[in-house]
């Protein structure tokens, strides 16, 4: 019997670099449509309140980019609220996106991803053991 959703959890960044954001990801892979939702963390080594960036909620697609050696792309998309600097009140929303290229079996590769006016490029993305 095949499995048709699955869940996972991956980091991408430059873990151990000091200041470097982090992406954290839980995610449901709908293996049969390569649908993928979840919610993701950016966290960064800085003053308040920029040091946790929680996007509630993310939708892309797993798809197979190459058969040998097996590689899929992984694209994800959403959003997040942020709060306005003082002394202005209230908060608005900025994009989140990433761009993934993964090994077929597993979760480990190299990716890319862009919040609000930040880009981070080719950066390690590992699995992380629930």
């Amino acid at each position: 019997m095949a499995i048709d959703l699955y869940l996972v959890k991956f980091l991408v960044g430059n873990e151990g670099m000091l200041g470097a954001p982090l992406l954290h990801v839980a995610a449901a892979v709908d293996a049969p449509t390569g649908d993928i939702t979840g919610q993701a963390e950016i966290t960064q080594a800085v003053a308040p309140p920029g040091g946790i960036i929680r996007i509630k909620h993310f939708h892309g697609h797993v798809q197979l980019l190459a058969l040998d050696p097996a590689v899929r792309l992984v694209i994800l998309k959403g959003s997040y609220v942020f709060p306005f600097p003082p002394p202005a009140i209230g908060q608005g929303t900025a994009p989140f996106s990433a761009r993934l290229i993964i090994e077929h079996d597993e979760w480990k590769g190299r990716g890319s991803f862009s919040y609000g006016g930040t880009d981070i490029d080719d950066v390690p993305v590992k699995v992380c053991k629930a």
